[in-house]
């Protein structure tokens, strides 16, 4: 029973420079290994595989059928070899592999593209892939190892995850285009309390804020519709069933023309997302090439949309 599963690619490399060279000093000057060495490999090779590979004379090396065959299999496995450990060296230096990044929708669309543009630029052979969600659901993809980072809303601080600012966008009332509201220059959450709400489900972080915001005015009106989505709020909106309270990020998502947006005061309030990762766990190298790429756009000129500033 042959017990080629002990051979190594030293032992591989070993052989096939003697059997390319036909010779040992040869081959030996090549690796910079003694020749005694050498041939020691090659015997341990022969050994495990229960079967000679070269027959040897005083001057001349020839291969046997095995060692042909055998050095067809080396050169075989050593390339795999070479080529894996190339493709190793390229993920440890951020060269290769892929980036995930767990994040709300309004930053998946709106400051992301540009981000992505520009880090794909400078390493080309990173495939990004985003993961949008609700909050709880972004933040869930960190913990499990999903997700290399987030950038999100964070409502409760953990042990397991680090996370600091990165950027803040300001709430603002969202108002069908012949409102009688939208003819003021800002609009308070009191008077916003007064109209009929449009709101996405309790389990969005902007709709904590936004009852949260309510609440320091002592106003506790329900809804007067709930969607599950952005942009079926900003539907409802333009259809003039109703004014909402959404932060400036997502207003590219409500996708509608109908509808117009005024500052909210009284209080302002800002929503702030962090750049969220595991605590005491790094980055890949190429996670912390995008962090760098994110940092060097908080620094440069990427333009931020209206309402929206760097933490």
């Amino acid at each position: 029973m042959l017990r080629s599963m002990d051979a190594t690619v030293r032992q591989l490399a070993a052989y096939a420079a003697v059997a390319r060279a036909e010779s040992f000093t040869a081959a030996a000057a090549q690796l910079h290994v003694s020749q005694s060495t050498l041939s020691r490999t090659v015997a341990e090779l022969e050994r495990s595989l229960g079967a000679q590979l070269l027959e040897r004379d005083t001057r001349n090396i020839a291969l046997t059928p095995t060692g042909a065959e055998t050095l067809r299999v080396a050169d075989d496995v050593l390339n795999a070899h070479r080529a894996g450990m190339q493709e190793l060296e390229r993920f440890v230096l951020g060269e290769s592999g892929t980036v995930a990044v767990s994040t709300l929708p309004s930053i998946a669309a709106v400051l992301l593209p540009e981000v992505i543009t520009r880090f794909r630029s400078e390493h080309p052979q990173v495939a990004v892939r985003i993961m949008d969600g609700l909050e709880r659901a972004v933040l869930q993809r960190v913990s499990s190892g999903d997700a290399d980072f987030a950038i999100t809303t964070i409502n409760e601080s953990t042990s397991r995850l680090e996370h600091e600012p990165w950027v803040r966008d300001r709430f603002v009332a969202v108002l069908p285009q012949e409102h009688p509201l939208a003819a003021q220059e800002e609009v308070t959450w009191r008077e916003l309390a007064a109209e009929p709400l449009l709101a996405v489900g309790r389990d969005s972080s902007v709709r904590r804020l936004a009852d949260a915001a309510f609440a320091q005015v002592d106003a506790h009106t329900p809804p007067a519709a709930e969607a599950g989505s952005i942009a079926t709020v900003g539907g409802l909106v333009s259809a003039g069933l109703g004014v909402a309270a959404m932060p400036a990020l997502v207003l590219p998502l409500m996708a509608t023309e109908s509808v117009v947006h005024r500052p909210l005061v009284e209080p302002v309030v800002d929503r702030r997302l962090d750049f969220v990762q595991r605590a005491h766990r790094p980055l890949t190298a190429a996670g912390q090439h995008f962090r760098d790429v994110l940092e060097r756009c908080r620094c440069s000129d990427l333009t931020l949309p209206a309402g929206v500033f760097w933490a």
